[in-house]
C-alpha cells in the first residue's frame, strides 16, 4: 500500500478480520468489511468534490458512524479531516472553518440551522465549496447516502506518510482565539500504539464511545486504539446515565473512557446498585483527577481506573496511570507512555529534582507538527524538541509525575506562589462542597490572593467563615483565600475543564 497514514486502517482490518464487528449504533452493526466500503465509497464523492492532499474536509455533529466514515475517507484522499465542536456558536465555528481553509463541510441534521447561519452573514469568510447534509440536504447541497451510492469504486492508493498532516484539532480556546493543533498520521499511529500497550487493548474489545469525538480523547485514546486492534465501537451521540448503565449490560461493554463527572453520574444513577457492569475490564478517565471518592465506589464493584494526562498538541497521550497503582499513586498522573517522554524542568531548563515543581514538558513521535497557520505559537510551545506543556508539575522518587496547577493560573501573593488545585483539593475534603474553584484577584496589599468559588452539595449549607475556618490549619495561611463566592455551577469545557477565564469574568474583582 502507498498509503501508510491512519486512512488505510479500514483496508488493513478489511484484509485481516472482515467479518469482525467494527461499529455498532442505533441497534445496527457494521463490519469491517462493510466500514470499508462505505469508506471507499465516500472517498470517491470526495474526490469528486475536489478533496485531496492537503485539503482540508470537517464534520459537525454529535457523535455517529459517519464521524468516522468522513474521516478514513477524508484520510484515504490525502485530506486533512478537521472535527468541529458542535457546542461552539456559528461565528465561532465560521472562524476556525475559515482559518483551516476547510473547502468541505459534513453535518448533521441538528446543526442544520447554524450551518444556515454559517453559509449567511457569519461564515462569508469561510470558504466553503461543498456542503454535505447527513439528512434533509438544503439547495446547492449534497446528500450523504446517495454521495455513496453507485457500483463499488476501484481500490485507489493515494501516497499519503506518516509526516503528512491528517488532523486539524481545535484546541479549548480558553485564553483567546482557539488554535488548530495539526497533528500528523504518525503522531495519530502511535499514540494509538501507546494506548495499546500501555492500556492493554484486545481485539474482542467492545467500546463505549460516550465522550464527543470532536475532542482529543475519544477519537485518539479509545475509539482509534479499539479500532487498531480490531475490537468494536459503540456509538452514542451523547450521555446519559441510566442508558449508559443500560447499554454496558446489552452489549457487554468491556471499556470506555469519561471524565470524572460522567463518572459520578453513572454512580449517582437510580440503576447504579442493580447494574450488571461485570463485562467492564477498563475504565480510562481524563480532563482532571478522579476524586478518592469516586475511586471508592467504583473499587467497591471490583472496577479499577486508568488515568492519564495529556493535551490536543500530544495526541494525546503523555502520561498514564494504570489500574495497579491507581490507589497507590493516587493523585498522581502516572509515567510517560511507552513511546513518549516527559520531564518536568525548573526555568532554566534543568531538570526539576524529586517534589520540585516545575513545567511539564513532552517529547516523542506523539508531538504535534504545530499550530495550523500559527508559526510564532507554534515556536512558543516547541523547543529542542520539547512541547512546553503549560502546566506545572512534580515527579516522586519513583518517576510519578503529578500535575500541580497551571502556569498561568498560579497566584503571586505577597511573593508567595499559590497553586490553586492544592487548595481546590483541600476545599473538596469539606462534607458540604460539591464543586470548587480558586482564582486570584487584585488586593491592594498582597497585589493578589485567593478567592474561592464554591457549590455546595443540595441540602448542604456553610458560609464563608465555615469553608475558610475549616482551611485553617489544613493549609499554610497565605494558601487561604481570602474571600467565597457561593454560585450554583462552574463553567466547564466538554472535556470538564474548568473556564477560569470565564470566572474571572463573573467572579473576580478587587478586594480593596
Amino acid at each position: 500500500m502507498l498509503n501508510e497514514g491512519v486512512g488505510s486502517w479500514t483496508a488493513r482490518r478489511a484484509r485481516k478480520t472482515p467479518a469482525a464487528r467494527a461499529i455498532l449504533h442505533a441497534g445496527r452493526t457494521l463490519s469491517y468489511a462493510g466500514l470499508h466500503d462505505r469508506v471507499s465509497r465516500l472517498a470517491r464523492a470526495l474526490r469528486g468534490l475536489g478533496a485531496g492532499p492537503g485539503t482540508r474536509v470537517a464534520y459537525l455533529g454529535p457523535n455517529h458512524p459517519a464521524f468516522l466514515e468522513t474521516m478514513f475517507a477524508a484520510w484515504s484522499t490525502g485530506a486533512v479531516f478537521v472535527p468541529l465542536n458542535m457546542r461552539l456558536a456559528g461565528p465561532e465555528l465560521a472562524y476556525q472553518l475559515a482559518d483551516c481553509g476547510a473547502g468541505i463541510l459534513v453535518y448533521a441534521p441538528e446543526q442544520a440551522a447554524v450551518v444556515a447561519g454559517i453559509r449567511g452573514e457569519a461564515g462569508r469568510g469561510a470558504g466553503l465549496s461543498h456542503l454535505i447534509a447527513l439528512a434533509r440536504p438544503g439547495a446547492g447541497e449534497h446528500d450523504y447516502e446517495s454521495l455513496l451510492a453507485g457500483p463499488p469504486p476501484e481500490p485507489e492508493d493515494v501516497p499519503v506518510s506518516l509526516d503528512d498532516p491528517g488532523l486539524v484539532m481545535y484546541t479549548s480556546g480558553t485564553t483567546g482565539r482557539a488554535k488548530g493543533a495539526t497533528l500528523t498520521h504518525g503522531n495519530i499511529t502511535w499514540n494509538a500504539i501507546n494506548v495499546v500497550v500501555d492500556a492493554d487493548f484486545r481485539a474482542d474489545e467492545v467500546a463505549l464511545v460516550v465522550a464527543p469525538l470532536f475532542h482529543t480523547a475519544a477519537l485518539n485514546m479509545l475509539c482509534l486504539p479499539t479500532m487498531l486492534k480490531g475490537g468494536a465501537v459503540l456509538i452514542e451521540p451523547a450521555f446519559d446515565p441510566a442508558r449508559v448503565l443500560e447499554l454496558i449490560a446489552r452489549y457487554r461493554v468491556t471499556s470506555m473512557f469519561g471524565v470524572p463527572a460522567i463518572y459520578d453520574a453513572m454512580a449517582a444513577a437510580p440503576g447504579w446498585a442493580a447494574a450488571d457492569t461485570s463485562s467492564l475490564r477498563m475504565l480510562m478517565c481524563g480532563g482532571a483527577p478522579v476524586p478518592d471518592a469516586t475511586i471508592r465506589r467504583y473499587t467497591g464493584r471490583g472496577l479499577t481506573f486508568i488515568q492519564g494526562y495529556g493535551m490536543t498538541e500530544t495526541a494525546p497521550g503523555a502520561l498514564l496511570l494504570d489500574a495497579e497503582h491507581a490507589r497507590s499513586k493516587a493523585g498522581s498522573a502516572g509515567v510517560p507512555h511507552f513511546f513518549t517522554d516527559v520531564r518536568v524542568a525548573r526555568p532554566d531548563g534543568v531538570q526539576a529534582g524529586p517534589g520540585e515543581r516545575g513545567e511539564i514538558l513532552v517529547a516523542g513521535p506523539n508531538v504535534m507538527r504545530g499550530y495550523w497557520g500559527r508559526p510564532e505559537a507554534t515556536a512558543a510551545v516547541l523547543t529542542a524538541g520539547w512541547l512546553r506543556s503549560g502546566d506545572v508539575g512534580t515527579t516522586d522518587e519513583d518517576g510519578y509525575v503529578s500535575v500541580v496547577d497551571r502556569i498561568k493560573d498560579v497566584i503571586i501573593s505577597g511573593g508567595e506562589n499559590i497553586y490553586p488545585a492544592e487548595v481546590e483539593n483541600a476545599l473538596l475534603s469539606h462534607p458540604a462542597v460539591a464543586d470548587c474553584a480558586v482564582i486570584g484577584v487584585p488586593d491592594g496589599r498582597w497585589g493578589e490572593v485567593g478567592r474561592a468559588v464554591v457549590v455546595l452539595r443540595a441540602g448542604e449549607n456553610a458560609s464563608e467563615a465555615d469553608i475558610l475556618d475549616f482551611l485553617d490549619g489544613r493549609l499554610a495561611r497565605y494558601k487561604i483565600p481570602k474571600s467565597v463566592h457561593f454560585t450554583s455551577g462552574l463553567p466547564r469545557t466538554a472535556t470538564g475543564k474548568i473556564l477560569k477565564k470565564q470566572l474571572r469574568e463573573t467572579h473576580g474583582g478587587s478586594t480593596a
